[in-house]
Formats: C-alpha cells, structure tokens, sequence
C-alpha cells in the first residue's frame, strides 16, 4: 500500500500548488503560469535525483532506451496542455468546482491504462472508480454559472481531465519502459527528463510569443520557486506511485484532492460549502475507501 501513500501526499502538494498558480494567472497568465510549476520545478527535481542517486547509489538509467521517448514526451505534452486548461477552467469557476471537473479522470484513466498499457483493474477498483467520479460530478453541478460561460468552464475542465489523464498513461509507460530494477530511481529519473523537456518547450514558446511573460516569471520568482518546488515535490510522489501501480488505481485515489480543495476553497479563498459539496465529498470517500480496501 505505499502507492496510497505517495498518492496522498502527492495530492496535498499540488492541491497547495494549484492554489499558488491560480494567484499567478492574475498576474502571469495561463501560460506564465503553466510555466511556473516546470522552469522553476526542474530544479528540485534534478535535485531529487541527485538524493536518489546518493542513497541508493545506482548509475542512471540509459538514455538509449527507444521506446522511453514516446512515452514521457506523451506524457510531458499532455500534463502541458492538462495544466493550461486547468488554470482557464479555474478563471472560470470556484477553486474547488474547477477541481472536481478535472477529477472526473479516473474513469479515462482506467480506459487509456486498459488499452494502452494493458493495466486491468478488478471489479471491486472499477466500482470505486465510478463512485468517487459520481461524487466529483455532484460536486460541480452547481448553478453559479449559466449559459455558454457555464458550458465553456464545463469543457475546459474535463478537457484538462483527459490531457492529465493520458499524461498519467504516459509518465507510467515511461516508466515501465525503462525497465530500471530501482522503481525510486526509475520514476525519479523520469520526473527530470519531463520537466526538462517542458521547462525547454515553454520557453521558446514564451521567448518568441510573448518575451514580456518570461521577464515577470523572474520578477515574481519568490512564489514561482515556491509553486514550482511543491510542483516537483507532488510530482516526484505520482511518479512513485505510478511506478508502483496501476495509473488508474493512482488518479482514483488522488479524488482526495478535491477534498484538500474543499478546504482552501473555504478557508483561502472564503467560497462557501452547499448540500451538494457535502453528498460529493461523502461519495468520494466512499470510493476512496472502496479502492483502498480491494487494493489492499
């Protein structure tokens, strides 16, 4: 059961991130502050393999493995997309509500591990799955919006769902196909390579779109380090978990985000709680729960 653990505390750090870009985006902008959680997490990642290497004392996996490339850059391109729809869907609607439209990925999860890495989840996972998804669902059905701004926050959160969703297939096949004895090693050494290939992308595509963009980054680079460091922090814990277990398995416990959400929602940002919230955490839980007692 160690995924479970590295999947919570993967959910806390970003939860704690995504409420640092969302106060970027005001400033920076979607893509300034996409680019947040790359440029200034590579750092700590590099870090953390630094750490990994000197405890466990293994050399690097190759970088000659061909199949490795398709994979992390599907998952880097992805989590890039992933994260830009997020921060608009977050423009749009509540803290919280935005988060729960995106948790509705456990179920593309499940479909994309099913088919693209042949991950089977047993029927006791799969109830869990729909569960914990119904009750992100009754959790952002709410009538604050209406008309197309509704149905706009609407698509762009679960198109942010699905891109997280096929970059978590995409980082687990990375992985695997690394075929390093050491999973710490093996998902940390993947953690480096994504980012470094985001934090590149992003900026050129700054430098030669808006250069402006890239001069505030560094201006803000206080809260950008610290956006970036828990960004690197969570997503050195996903990769641990994606090592260890099914993609789906991972993504349908990390729904416990949207309860993390629930709390800054209340807290930071003073948006209150409804009945609905309350049948959604109370879902949510259950299949939390559920997942945890077949998986275990």
């Amino acid at each position: 059961m160690l995924w479970a653990v590295f999947t919570i505390i993967a959910a806390a750090a970003q939860t704690a991130r995504n409420a640092m870009q969302r106060e970027l985006t005001a400033k920076l902008g979607t893509a300034g502050a996409t680019h947040v959680r790359f440029l200034f997490g590579f750092p700590f990642a590099v870090l953390f393999l630094i750490a990994t290497m000197a405890a466990t004392r293994l050399p690097l996996p190759s970088l000659t493995t061909p199949v490795f490339w398709p994979w992390v850059a599907l998952g880097a391109l992805s989590q890039i997309i992933a994260t830009a729809l997020m921060l608009a869907a977050m423009n749009h609607r509540s803290f919280v509500a935005a988060t729960a439209y995106i948790k509705t990925e456990p179920v593309q999860v499940a479909i994309f591990g099913l088919v693209f890495l042949n991950d089977r989840i047993g029927p006791g996972a799969a109830a869990a799955i729909i569960v914990a998804t119904a009750g992100v669902v009754i959790m952002s059905m709410k009538p604050a919006a209406a008309g197309a701004a509704r149905l706009g926050s609407t698509l762009l959160g679960l198109g942010a769902g699905a891109m997280f969703a096929l970059s978590a297939i995409g980082y687990r096949g990375a992985i695997l196909a690394l075929g390093y004895p050491d999973f710490v090693m093996a998902a940390t050494f993947t953690l480096v390579v994504s980012l470094g290939m985001q934090a590149i992308a992003l900026t050129i595509f700054l430098a030669l779109r808006d250069p402006r963009v890239l001069h505030m980054i560094f201006r803000l680079w206080r809260p950008s380090l610290l956006a970036g460091f828990m960004g690197a922090l969570g997503s050195q814990f996903w990769f641990l978990a994606f090592a260890i277990t099914a993609a789906a398995n991972v993504r349908t416990l990390a729904v416990v985000e949207v309860l993390f959400a629930q709390a800054i929602s209340k807290f930071v940002f003073k948006q209150a709680s409804s009945l609905r919230d309350v049948v959604g955490i109370s879902l949510i839980v259950v299949g939390v729960v559920l997942l945890l007692w077949t998986t275990h």
